[in-house]
């Protein structure tokens, strides 16, 4: 299908979509580059000062179980708005943004206790490994952050009534945004677990 054909309020959702996918994939090769760099770190320093049996913060592993049911939610959401329920449309969208905020809190809760067995961003007693640990988990929270922002938004314009069965664009862009933090905080704890 050509982008140019159809209304023009047609062309507006797939521009806006189009920006949506130009700015994950961007997300995905600023993540890549720093997973490469971590890889290539450890190749360089296995024998020097690169930390091979660290322990990822068990909050870490609990925010993996939160954000999975936060996607669950929003998909829920989504279905009851194509059923016209719009009391429950609200009810898992507002228990996306709390899971969400739980999310949130369980990654401040992991470095907390990163800190406490000693692992620290910067400083004398720093590490290279850690290092990378916190700016991967960093760079990820402040994304799921504009995804929270993002749902604020689509729970104000939902009690506006602005979308409907048929007109959810907001809704769906916010999802979309929200299920790709989801999926990469897996993947980066994947990685991070395996890949000491």
């Amino acid at each position: 299908m050509d982008l140019t054909e159809g209304t023009q309020e047609e062309k507006e959702i797939r521009s806006k979509k189009m920006m949506l996918w130009f700015g994950i994939g961007s997300l995905i090769m600023s993540f890549a580059g720093w997973i490469s760099a971590f890889i290539v770190s450890k190749k360089q320093r296995l024998n020097e000062d690169w930390l091979s049996n660290y322990e990822l913060p068990q909050a870490f592993l609990i925010s993996i179980a939160v954000i999975i049911v936060s996607s669950i939610t929003y998909i829920l959401a989504k279905n009851a708005l194509k059923r016209g329920d719009r009391t429950t449309t609200a009810t898992w969208l507002v228990i996306t943004f709390v899971l969400g905020v739980v999310f949130i809190f369980n990654q401040f809760e992991g470095f907390n206790q990163m800190i406490k067995g000693g692992y620290y961003f910067t400083g004398p007693s720093s590490n290279i490994t850690v290092t990378y640990i916190y700016l991967i988990a960093a760079v990820h929270l402040a994304h799921v952050a504009v995804g929270l922002f993002c749902i604020g938004v689509v729970i104000y314009n939902h009690f506006k009534q602005k979308y409907t069965a048929d007109n959810m664009l907001g809704l769906e862009l916010a999802g979309n945004f929200w299920h790709f933090v989801d999926i990469l905080w897996v993947c980066l704890f994947l990685f991070l677990y395996f890949f000491k």
